[in-house]
C-alpha cells in the first residue's frame, strides 16, 4: 500500500523547541493536507512544558508527531564527541546525517528543515519535486564559496573547489532509499578518521562531501537564504532566517517578521523571547541550570 503521508524532519535541543514548533505550524497553516503531515523530531533532551506545547501541533491541525531522542541513538553518541560543535551549532545538528537509520523502513521520502525557517506555501509541491536519478535535493547556497574558502577564499582549497556548486543544507528533500546506499554515518568516520571532519563547516560541509555531484538543484524559492524584506515581493515558499537577525529577536529587519511572530503565536512567541533574555543572563553571570 502507497505511504500517501509527508514526511518531514527537524533537528533541535530544548532552546529551539518554539522555532521548531513555528516551522511545523507554517506548514500546517500553508497547506490542506494537514492530516498527512508527519513530522519526525530529532531532537536531544526538553522539558515537559516544552514537549507540551510542541503536542499543540497535532491537537490542532491533526498532523503527527513522532519522537527521535538521539540521546537513545549509539551511532550518535558514538561520533558526538569527536565532531566540532559550539554554543551556536550544537551536536544535534548532527541529527539529520542519520536520518535513514531514524525513521521507519516505510518512509520512502523526507523533507529536512532547519529551525530557522518559514514556509507559506503548500509543503506537498516541494515534497513531490523531481529529484532525477539524485539522492538528494537542494538549493545553491550564495555564500558557498565564502563558507569553504573563508578570507580571500583560499582555506579547504584541497577539500573543496569553489567552482563546485554548494548547497545550503538547511532544506533538502530526501529519496531515503538513495541516501541509505551512499552510507552517510560510515562516510562520516572517514572524515572524522582522516583529520577532515576537524577543518568543516560542520554538518553542511559533510553533507556537500559526501553528495558532491548527487544532488538536484531546486528552486531558490524553496530555501530562500538570509531573507529580508526585499525577498517578500519574490513571494518565496520558504524563508531561511540564517543571519544573525531571527524573526524573533526584539529588533530585525527579515521578511514576514510580523507574520512569523502569529504563526508562532504571540503568547509563545513572547515567552521565547523571556526565555531567551533569562538564558543570556544566566549564561553571563555563571548561574547554572536551567531557565
Amino acid at each position: 500500500m502507497p505511504d500517501n503521508k509527508i514526511h518531514i524532519a527537524l533537528a533541535f535541543d530544548d532552546n529551539f523547541w518554539a522555532p521548531a514548533y513555528a516551522v511545523m505550524r507554517s506548514i500546517c497553516l500553508f497547506t490542506k493536507r494537514r492530516s498527512d503531515l508527519v513530522f519526525h523530531l530529532i531532537h536531544q533532551p526538553i522539558t515537559d512544558e516544552h514537549r507540551a506545547d510542541l503536542e499543540k501541533i497535532p491537537a490542532e491541525f491533526g498532523a503527527t508527531l513522532v519522537w527521535h531522542d538521539l540521546t537513545r541513538s549509539d551511532v550518535f553518541n558514538a561520533i558526538v564527541s569527536r565532531v566540532p560543535s559550539s554554543r551556536q551549532w550544537t551536536s544535534v545538528v548532527y541529527g539529520r546525517l542519520l536520518i535513514d537509520t531514524l525513521v521507519g523502513p516505510d518512509v520512502s521520502r523526507v523533507i529536512y528543515l532547519d529551525c530557522d525557517m518559514m514556509v507559506r506555501a503548500p509543503i506537498e509541491d516541494l515534497y513531490a519535486a523531481d529529484l532525477g536519478e539524485f539522492p538528494i535535493g537542494a538549493v545553491r547556497d550564495t555564500a558557498g564559496a565564502l563558507i569553504v574558502g573563508g578570507r580571500d577564499i583560499k582555506n579547504n582549497r584541497d577539500i573543496f573547489d569553489p567552482a563546485d556548486p554548494y548547497f545550503n543544507s538547511g532544506m533538502v528533500v530526501i529519496d531515503v532509499d538513495k541516501w541509505r546506499q551512499v552510507a552517510v554515518p560510515e562516510r562520516l568516520e572517514e572524515l572524522i578518521a582522516s583529520g577532515v571532519m576537524a577543518r568543516l563547516y560542520y554538518d553542511q560541509d559533510v553533507l556537500n562531501l559526501v553528495f558532491k555531484h548527487r544532488w538536484q538543484p531546486l528552486p531558490t524559492r524553496w530555501n530562500t537564504i538570509d531573507a529580508r524584506h526585499p525577498h517578500e515581493g519574490l513571494d518565496p515558499s520558504i524563508l531561511h532566517y540564517t543571519g544573525p537577525n531571527k524573526p524573533w529577536n526584539l529588533v530585525s529587519n527579515v521578511a514576514f517578521r510580523r507574520i512569523y511572530r502569529h504563526v508562532m503565536t504571540n503568547e509563545l512567541f513572547y515567552r521565547f523571547m523571556r526565555h531567551r533574555w533569562s538564558t543570556y543572563w544566566r549564561r553571563k553571570l555563571g548561574l547554572r541550570g536551567r531557565a
